[in-house]
């Protein structure tokens, strides 16, 4: 993607508690950050439309719907052609059940996460995967016991606050 517009740190304050409150109106945005509400709206949509705003959604307690499995899984493939990774990458985003997909250096070439109805759905899937020749040489699974927290919004000020202020 193509860097978008030099973001101040007013922009980057409305990125912050966007992505904390998405439903939050334009009005008490513009409080949190110090704008009256016209200037605040315009640069929402200017960062919508630069795509740093990708989109509004909400959290949903799996919990809250029932028992569910979450699997991290490091996968090496056979082969480390470009085109292998390509190809892998294009079937796995098929799968639902796989909601994070990260490829990354070391020992292993991905770090996959599944969240399924329990371990035979999970080995269901992994057994599809090796049936589909995926390429995949091996995989190693870690089943989550517990997530003491898990954070939906990143640190922006923190990241990014010190190089555009």
């Amino acid at each position: 993607m193509l860097p978008g517009p030099k973001l101040d740190r007013i922009d980057l304050k409305i990125l912050a508690k966007l992505q904390q409150e998405g439903r939050i109106t334009n009005v008490e945005l513009a409080d949190a950050v110090g704008l009256s509400p016209s200037p605040c709206l315009t640069r929402v949509k200017r960062l919508e439309k630069a795509g740093y705003i990708t989109g509004y959604g909400a959290h949903v307690n799996l919990n809250k719907l029932g028992e569910f499995l979450t699997v991290f899984t490091e996968v090496t493939l056979s082969e480390h052609r470009r085109g292998d990774f390509s190809r892998f990458e294009s079937r796995i985003v098929k799968i639902d059940e796989i909601v994070e997909c990260h490829l990354v250096s070391g020992g292993y070439d991905y770090l996959l996460k599944f969240v399924a109805r329990g371990v035979s759905h999970y080995q269901s899937i992994i057994e599809g995967m090796l049936e589909s020749d995926y390429g995949i040489e091996k995989y190693f699974s870690y089943v989550v016991i517990k997530s003491p927290f898990i954070k939906h919004h990143f640190p922006i000020q923190n990241l990014f606050g010190q190089t555009h202020a």
